[in-house]
Parts: C-alpha cells; sequence; structure tokens
C-alpha cells in the first residue's frame, strides 16, 4: 500500500498519493466508480476535488455511500465572497452527499483583487470559518495555480492559519529562480506552522502544442513509464510532501504504481535528460503563460 503521512496538523495520516478528483469531471458514473475503485486496490485515502470540476462531484457523491469512512475528502470553492462560498459549500456538501466535508479549500486564490476580495469583510474566508464553526467543514485550506502561487500562499497563511496549502511543484518549474525560491520559503514556512503541503503537476510535460490532440486534462502529460515514475519520485522523496494525481485518469494506475516504490530522489542529470528528450516545459512562466 501506498506510504502515509500526516496530514499536517489535522490528526489525518493521508497517502502521500492524493487523488485528484478532476479526472472525474466529465466520465459517466460507470467509468469513474471503476476509477475511484482503484483507490480502494492502492489504499489511496483521501480525495480532493471541486466545485468548478464539473460532475466530479457528482461522481464522487453516489459512489461515496458505501465508503465514505475511508476517506479523507476535500472540495474548493473558487467563490470570493460571503455569499458566493456559502452557496458552493451548500451546493457541493449536496453533491458529494455528506453532512460534513474534511477541507475546504479557496480554490487558485493568486489574483491580488480576488485575495483583497475573499479576505476582506464579507469575504469567502468568513463564511469558510463560519462552516468550520458549525461543523460543515473540518479543515481550510488554499490552493493556487501560476508562478505566484507559492509566493501569495505565504501571505495567506500571514494572515490566516490555514491547514494545508496546495501549488505547482515539479522540475521544470523549479527551474525558475524566482519560483524555486518562493516554493522554498513556502515550505520552510508551511514546516513551522504544521500546515500541510500539496502539490500539483507533477506529472506534466508541457502545454498542449497542437490544438487538435485530445486532451483528458489543459496540460500534455507525461506518459513513458519511467519517465514518469522519475517525476512522482521527484516529489515523493522530499519529506512532507504530497502528490495530487494528474487529472488524465490514463496515467493513473502508473502513478500509483510509482508511488508503491520507496521514493528515489532521482539525480539532476537523469531529470534534466528527461527535459531534454521530452521536450518538457514549465506550465507557468511569469509574464509569458501564468494562467490556464
Amino acid at each position: 500500500m501506498i506510504e502515509q503521512y500526516p496530514f499536517g496538523s489535522t490528526g489525518h495520516q493521508s497517502t502521500r498519493v492524493i487523488f485528484g478528483a478532476a479526472a472525474l469531471s466529465a466520465m459517466k458514473q460507470d467509468k469513474a466508480d471503476a476509477i475511484l475503485d482503484l483507490l480502494l486496490e492502492y489504499g489511496v485515502n483521501h480525495i480532493d476535488t471541486a466545485a468548478a470540476y464539473g460532475d466530479s462531484e457528482l461522481r464522487i457523491g453516489s459512489w461515496m455511500r458505501e465508503h465514505r469512512a475511508r476517506f479523507f475528502l476535500a472540495t474548493k470553492t473558487g467563490d470570493r465572497t460571503y455569499e458566493g462560498a456559502r452557496a458552493s459549500l451548500v451546493r457541493s456538501l449536496e453533491r458529494l452527499k455528506v453532512d460534513q466535508i474534511d477541507l475546504i479549500q479557496l480554490h487558485n486564490l493568486v489574483e491580488e483583487a480576488e485575495w483583497q476580495t475573499a479576505f476582506g469583510q464579507g469575504g469567502a474566508l468568513e463564511a469558510l470559518a463560519e462552516a468550520r464553526a458549525q461543523g460543515l467543514v473540518r479543515f481550510i485550506g488554499v490552493t493556487g495555480h501560476g508562478s505566484q502561487a507559492a509566493a501569495m500562499h505565504r501571505r495567506s497563511l500571514e494572515r490566516f492559519a490555514f491547514d494545508s496549502v496546495l501549488f505547482p511543484y515539479n522540475f521544470t518549474m523549479l527551474g525558475i529562480d524566482q519560483y524555486r525560491a518562493d516554493a522554498e520559503a513556502l515550505l520552510k514556512l508551511c514546516s513551522e506552522l504544521g500546515v500541510a503541503i500539496q502539490t500539483i503537476k507533477s506529472a506534466a510535460r508541457r502545454r498542449w502544442q497542437n490544438g487538435n490532440e485530445r486532451k483528458f486534462s489543459w496540460y500534455e502529460p507525461l506518459r513513458e513509464r519511467d519517465a514518469l515514475r522519475r517525476a512522482v519520485h521527484f516529489v515523493l522523496s522530499r519529506p512532507g510532501l504530497f502528490l495530487n494525481s494528474s487529472s488524465d485518469a490514463t496515467i493513473l494506475r502508473d502513478i500509483l504504481d510509482a508511488a508503491l516504490e520507496p521514493p528515489t530522489a532521482p539525480t539532476r542529470e537523469a531529470m534534466e535528460a528527461d527535459v531534454a528528450h521530452y521536450a518538457m516545459e514549465p506550465l507557468f512562466i511569469p509574464g509569458v503563460t501564468d494562467r490556464i
């Protein structure tokens, strides 16, 4: 089974691989059930979805009736106001068919104006803190895409005691000097505060180069098993990091197989060889490609 590790200060022992349920966004229930059954096979005990992930919450809700006790269940709201976030949370509870969500996260909170709204009076954070006091959620986190995510998460942690963060972490993104510095500063702060650290885009190759390519996710993933294993181990060989699986469900089993092995940090030479051979690129470049 996949290794478990304390999920920050929540008291939950989460598997190092968290199922990224964006993979279910456009699936019919029978196919989603087959994907979710893989989690039972590999012992994955943590699911991460979002209100914005199409039908993902609905697919999980129908399957979760029999399995709720096995999983730490997380979702997200992209709304920035109190009213919007409250309505989003209520809808997520209904779609997931649960009375309580373990972790509610402010989704992709990186833009300055949105950040100010979410933290201000009548903002989304006020609604989530109220929901926690009412027992509708247990913990609150913040997530982000783009090259500013790590830096913005540090600001967020200075303002509020979030239980978790989520941000891009892979070899190509860390090749950007400023992003690497921001990521390292965030990791240090999270370690000091006992904040759970979730990483995304570990399996990313690059943005799609051809608009006619078939897309299971908005970016092209690595598919070759050895390169994918190195990408997974690049994350999991660092203590304390969780890896959220790809939104492309076709590589889920390969990710889980890689996570079953004791994580060995790949050499820099091996990672650079993969970058060259597979023409890998950072998904986010400051001032160039910083949005999905």
